[in-house]
């Protein structure tokens, strides 16, 4: 039991993790990974399609970033080549003591792969985006890079409009 409440109390620890990029680029207090994971959640809870099992998506979208709080929230600046590799790695340790672990190892690898994983990699941009408009509201600060790099990952489609119109 007490693995078990140390897994899930190391599982919060991503609610303090700030998001690598938004620090990178100089926002005081940028969102944590879980702030960002919960944004994705919301995507996809208002977005999903109907021919989708919002279920299955919005439990990908919770689980994404999950690894993030052992290898920390890895950026292409980073350069780290390995990176899915670590995060697997990672998370199926992380999770093997929980109940339901290859549920969530399942979930997790799902990611950008069935059509709910790819919807939620695209909720992943286009929060990438909303977050940016958000910030630059507030900042003054150009951000079009975060915006330019979600439209670079997104399918056409409404999410795209939306990230489009996120930049502006």
């Amino acid at each position: 039991m007490s693995e078990l409440r140390e897994r899930l109390i190391e599982c919060l620890a991503l609610k303090a993790l700030p998001r690598a990029g938004w620090a990178r680029a100089g926002i005081p207090g940028p969102e944590s990974v879980a702030a960002h994971s919960w944004g994705v959640a919301w995507l996809v809870l208002v977005l999903c399609p109907e021919e989708l099992d919002r279920g299955k998506a919005l439990a990908i979208a919770v689980v994404h970033d999950l690894a993030e709080v052992r290898v920390g929230d890895l950026t292409p600046q980073d350069a780290v080549p390995d990176k899915a590799r670590l995060e697997t790695a990672a998370l199926s340790e992380l999770v093997g003591p929980l109940p339901g672990a290859a549920r969530l190892e399942a979930l997790f690898a799902d990611y950008g792969v069935s059509p709910e994983g790819r919807f939620v990699k695209a909720c992943d941009k286009l929060d990438m985006a909303l977050q940016a408009a958000a910030y630059q509201r507030a900042t003054g600060q150009d951000l079009s890079e975060f915006v330019d790099s979600a439209l670079a990952g997104l399918p056409t489609g409404l999410l795209t409009e939306l990230a489009r119109q996120a930049g502006r």
